[in-house]
């Protein structure tokens, strides 16, 4: 799982298309040199009518995505100055807390609930009126996300805009669409642009994730039909996948999808940068179980095949630190004898007396470090149980924000789905970032439909992370 926005010139290419149209709305607004916030003034007052209403909000935004980036900032500022009336807000709260009644108190809250909404939010919703006007706020949240920092206003701004985007977005308004090989080849190509978990190479790899015994499943919004929101691909197999090159083998023999036992989900993308923090991705994986459990009533088993993010910086952390915990005494000797000397040390000539025997945190250190470690089978017979009951480790029992959370994104984001940490995989995934994210470990998380709810409720109330008997071993010193 990944949650990461295509690149922003992917995203413009597509909004620019439809600029054309705007320019020809925006045709009809009066002519004048006013700066942005006189056209934005212009917009909420209805000068003209709301016709005009509407040309100036497409001249607004035809402008916005032809200006540079100090342009785009000028033109956020300008839209977060239409804030609340701050004399109206207090009169208005006096009159709620002077009531003398309880009808009189309703009515003055209802006041206040009108002023209190600041006018750029009818602007935001003036753009809906356009051709592909949700995208465009989809995006423009995106840029607030990129520069908001520090600047008050903006953040404020960027709260409105999610609002506005979270009840528009609203899971009942989605649409889930499956994507083959005979999708329009414009989604295809965004398919590719937006998959960040596992890299899209060729077309004839796309076309293997397509194939009769793989699925892709997609959210799409009625307003942008043609933009996929979040997606998931599955393989269908026999038995829980452990290896992700294995499972993207191009010339693996393809599989009767009717004798597949297990759903593997192997890569979930949130496609929007501009919806970050509105979460489609558990009703996504829930829905999809749901259609391959009435499409194939021969699996038994849902489960992902999942990237570690966050693994190896957390342990070298701990190494830096001269963590001791992270290997038992027996692994430390089994590890000094294993590993090949530090060249420092160990170089012809070197003075003896500045020799510095390596600690075993260094030992590990130090061997993670060094490229094709894994390839080299004594260091890597070595490190295998030390890697392994360290990650068991990272996933249950190390906490980010709050000190519930799981401290690993992806972790974080199927365990509050209500799936478990099924089982570790050694040398899951043997690409460069596979060792330089996760020392080459994936990890299975299991959904049990079952079991879904009571997993996701534990998480959420109490922060209890479901595991399976072999992972809570592993772990145990620690949990």
């Amino acid at each position: 799982m990944s949650d990461v926005a295509a690149p922003p010139g992917f995203i413009d290419r597509a909004l620019r298309r439809v600029t054309s149209i705007w320019r020809d709305i925006a045709s009809s607004a009066p002519a004048g040199d006013e700066g942005m916030a006189a056209q934005m003034r212009a917009c909420l007052d209805a000068k003209g009518g709301e016709v005009s209403a509407r040309s100036r909000a497409a001249r607004l935004a035809q402008s916005y995505l032809a200006g540079d980036h100090a342009t785009r900032g000028e033109f956020l500022r300008a839209l977060a100055s239409f804030d609340s009336d701050a004399a109206a807000v207090a009169k208005a709260w006096e009159a709620v807390a002077n009531a003398p009644d309880a009808e009189t108190r309703a009515a003055a809250k209802s006041r206040l609930r009108r002023v209190l909404e600041p006018p750029r939010l009818r602007l935001l919703t003036q753009f809906t009126t356009l051709p592909d006007g949700v995208k465009f706020l989809v995006q423009l949240r995106a840029d607030l996300l990129a520069r908001m920092q520090g600047e008050a206003m903006l953040q404020a701004l960027e709260g409105d805009l999610r609002g506005l985007l979270a009840s528009w977005f609203d899971v009942g308004f989605l649409e889930l669409r499956r994507i083959d090989w005979t999708s329009p080849a414009e989604l295809l190509e965004k398919l590719v642009g937006y998959e960040a978990v596992h890299r899209i190479r060729t077309w004839r790899d796309l076309k293997n994730r397509l194939d009769s015994d793989r699925r892709c499943y997609a959210f799409f919004h009625p307003r942008m039909p043609d933009e996929p929101l979040i997606f998931v691909e599955v393989a269908l197999v026999q038995g829980m996948a452990a290896s992700v090159q294995s499972l993207l083998d191009e010339k693996a023999p393809l599989l009767d999808a009717r004798q597949a036992d297990t759903a593997v989900f192997y890569s979930i993308n949130n496609c929007q940068r501009g919806l970050d923090g509105i979460s489609f991705g558990n009703f996504l994986i829930k829905r999809v179980v749901e259609l391959l459990s009435a499409e194939f009533g021969n699996l038994d088993c849902f489960a992902t095949l999942s990237p570690i993010p966050g693994f190896r910086t957390w342990l070298e952390e701990k190494l830096e630190a001269g963590d001791t915990t992270l290997l038992t005494e027996e692994e430390a000797q089994a590890l000094r004898a294993a590993a090949p000397p530090d060249p420092a040390i160990a170089a012809p000539g070197a003075d003896p007396a500045q020799a510095v025997a390596e600690t075993a945190p260094q030992t590990l250190r130090r061997l993670i470090a060094r490229r094709g470690w894994a390839r080299v089978e004594a260091t890597a017979k070595g490190l295998e149980p030390i890697l392994l009951r360290a990650c068991a480790r990272y996933l249950l029992a190390e906490s980010g924000r709050g000190g519930k959370r799981a401290r690993d994104p992806v972790a974080h984001f199927h365990l509050s789905n209500g799936a478990r940490v099924e089982r570790l995989n050694w040398r899951g995934d043997t690409s460069e970032k596979g060792f330089r994210e996760s020392c080459g470990l994936m990890v299975n998380y299991r959904y049990d439909p079952a079991k879904i709810e009571d997993y996701h409720e534990d998480y959420a109330g109490e922060g209890r992370r479901a595991a399976s008997p072999a992972i809570r071993k592993l772990a145990k010193a620690f949990i």
